[in-house]
């Protein structure tokens, strides 16, 4: 009775709306005199009548060419999201219906021009993807009722992307299930090119099509209609084509999952071509659970095929790199390919000689997402066969690297075992004394003697002491960064993220390493390290009133530009029709001010503040000044200090 109710009501909201508030524009007070229509239907009380009813109503349908079809559509989209596991509909010949009036739409351009019905085969395709999303038994009845064709022609794009968002996540479904996957598989070529295209092209779709016109005139009515329900104007239309541009990227990659896990159509996926497209393919702040493009990379990793064709991509294999080098919420799938790749006798060699380089950094990483002695299994895999592998290896920078772990992570761990607890807190208080001598050099503006001395320091510091050695670690790479080393200062700053407790919470790390991989041009780390720093900044619980770094806004300002999904469409835009970028600068507004709404909300932060004030950075002339104090200080010398700590240095 409960679902009734819920379905009486939806009808009756979508029977008394305002036209002027829906896209609909029917006038709904007239009496009824269809004996077959489906909202007197839904009103009977006789639960066996009425169900007769639906399903005469379902089997009619397609074939009547009457103006209020729109509108039975729009409510059965309305119940079907907001009740998609209800068994009424499906049982009654729903799907069949759905499908009919797909196919119609296709068939008979004159009809789908006619009245409202342009909306109609994006709301069956819809309706077939919400009642096929959580149910196994109604993918089947789908299957049946011969839905997989007339989604298929959606698919190729025999209309318009719109309908293509639908059908690709309502395929995806259907290809999620055991029992109804081969049925989708009779496609299988069709579907996978299709779904590939899709990925690597819907974004320029999306905005040569909808968010790349200025004029509202030019676009699609309904697709503006469907887009936001006949609410908002330009902006609030750009915004969610860009959410919706996402999310038929990211369906399209998992029906590409689902015949990847199958180990299906590999030979397809695995183009070199498509593996370096799904790299740029990224979750981002929009989509923020969807890990995108090296979600499947790690599938293609289970399989020999996969691993084979990712290794001989250096491209890709560096992407990898960069990702589990990174805060992303992905770095744990980055790193689950390097080790997928380096355990494969196959491909190892051949990726270790790239990965070793990077994975150096995250042998002392503890923990992250939810899994434990992350560091430890890192340096096993890169160790295995060690001594097989250094002779094996040609460059000379990789048999340094793999030297370090071996004596990081056996001989010096070995050596420190047996180390005493006095000759540890001696450790400690000479390594502290020694950072003090690197922090003197460094205000004294002697940045190489600086470096000298903190990795004297970090030479020293037990691996125990790991708070120490994040600051050290941290302190050396804003050296390296100032010395103009980028790649040396993201290398420490990964290490000590790595070290802190939990993983990626040092926030002078995290900012640090923002600059170093923007440096890089490493724009998306660049974003999500600058994330994390003002994360770590902002106390919600106990601010109303939080002040963000100016040079933190600037940098989360330019990052978020960089990575914008439509940045390098709108930058070839730009060079063609300087005068349309012009006239979009107020969305360019609109639409940073909503990506860091959206950045707030997702990453959790600022989650309730009433303001956001900029506090600005430090300038030039405040670091002179501070640098004149420091040299001007004469109650510290710093060869005063080495004459007093020299001998203790040189005997330990």
């Amino acid at each position: 009775m409960d679902s009734l109710k819920k379905k009486e009501k939806i009808i009756h909201t979508i029977t008394t709306t305002n036209s002027n508030e829906s896209i609909i524009d029917i006038n709904t007070e007239q009496s009824c005199i269809n004996p077959s229509c489906f909202f007197c239907t839904m009103k009977e009380p006789n639960s066996m009548i009425r169900r007769a009813g639906l399903q005469r109503c379902f089997k009619e349908m397609p074939s009547r060419d009457n103006q209020a079809l729109v509108l039975v559509l729009s409510g059965l989209w309305n119940i079907a999201m907001t009740q998609p596991d209800d068994p009424e509909f499906p049982s009654l010949g729903v799907f069949r219906c759905m499908a009919s009036l797909i196919q119609k739409g296709i068939d008979n351009k004159s009809w789908l021009l006619k009245d409202q019905n342009i909306y109609i085969p994006y709301y069956a395709a819809h309706i077939i993807g919400s009642y096929t999303m959580n149910k196994a038994k109604f993918a089947e009845k789908a299957v049946q009722s011969g839905v997989i064709p007339p989604l298929m022609d959606l698919l190729r794009g025999k209309i318009s992307w719109v309908e293509q968002r639908v059908a690709v996540r309502a395929l995806s479904h259907l290809a999620s299930y055991e029992k109804t996957f081969d049925a989708v598989a009779m496609y299988e070529e069709d579907v996978v090119k299709s779904a590939m295209k899709l990925a690597s092209n819907c974004l320029e779709v999306v905005y040569t099509k909808f968010v790349g016109v200025p004029d509202a005139k030019e676009r699609l009515e309904y697709h503006r209609d469907l887009l936001t329900r006949g609410v908002g104007g330009l902006d609030t239309e750009n915004r969610k084509a860009e959410e919706w541009a996402c999310q038929l990227q990211r369906w399209s990659l998992y029906l590409l999952n689902c015949f990847a896990c199958k180990e299906r159509s590999l030979n397809l996926i695995c183009r070199q071509e498509f593996l370096k497209d799904l790299c740029e393919m990224w979750g981002g702040l929009v989509n923020h659970e969807s890990p995108a493009g090296v979600g499947l990379i790690r599938i293609l990793c289970y399989s020999k095929h996969g691993r084979k064709s990712i290794a001989e991509s250096k491209e890709v294999v560096i992407r990898l790199c960069h990702i589990s080098r990174s805060s992303d919420d992905w770095q744990y799938i980055g790193i689950d390919c390097l080790l997928l790749l380096l355990k494969d006798q196959d491909t190892r060699f051949k990726v270790l000689e790239i990965s070793a380089l990077f994975l150096v950094d995250l042998v002392e990483l503890r923990s992250l997402a939810d899994r434990s002695n992350v560091g430890e299994e890192i340096a096993r895999v890169l160790l295995f066969d060690y001594r097989q592998i250094m002779l094996k290896l040609k460059s000379k920078e990789v048999q340094k690297v793999m030297q370090e772990i071996w004596d990081l992570k056996v001989e010096r761990r070995k050596r420190e075992k047996t180390m005493p607890k006095e000759m540890v807190e001696e450790r400690r208080v000479l390594v502290g004394l020694i950072k003090q001598q690197g922090n003197h050099m460094f205000c004294l503006g002697d940045i190489e003697e600086a470096l000298a001395k903190y990795t004297e320091a970090l030479d020293l510091c037990p691996l125990r002491l790991r708070k120490e050695r994040v600051v050290l670690y941290s302190d050396r790479a804003q050296c390296r960064l100032l010395l103009g080393d980028p790649d040396a200062a993201i290398s420490d700053l990964t290490r000590a993220l790595c070290l802190s407790t939990p993983a990626n919470s040092h926030s002078k790390s995290l900012w640090r390493r923002s600059q170093a991989f923007d440096r890089k041009s490493l724009a998306k780390e660049s974003l999500m390290d600058c994330v994390m720093f003002l994360n770590s900044c902002v106390k919600t619980e106990t601010a109303k009133g939080v002040k963000i770094p100016y040079h933190a806004a600037r940098m989360i300002s330019k990052q978020m530009e960089a990575t914008w999904i439509f940045a390098n469409l709108e930058s070839k835009a730009s060079s063609n029709q300087s005068s349309k970028v012009q006239e979009s600068k107020n969305y360019d507004k609109q639409k940073y001010d909503e990506m860091m709404r959206i950045m707030i909300e997702k990453k959790g932060l600022i989650s309730r503040l009433s303001t956001i004030r900029e506090e600005p950075f430090i300038g030039n002339e405040e670091v002179k000044r501070k640098m004149e104090r420091a040299r001007s200080k004469k109650d510290f010398s710093a060869r005063s200090m080495q004459g007093r700590w020299g001998s203790r240095i040189g005997a330990c």
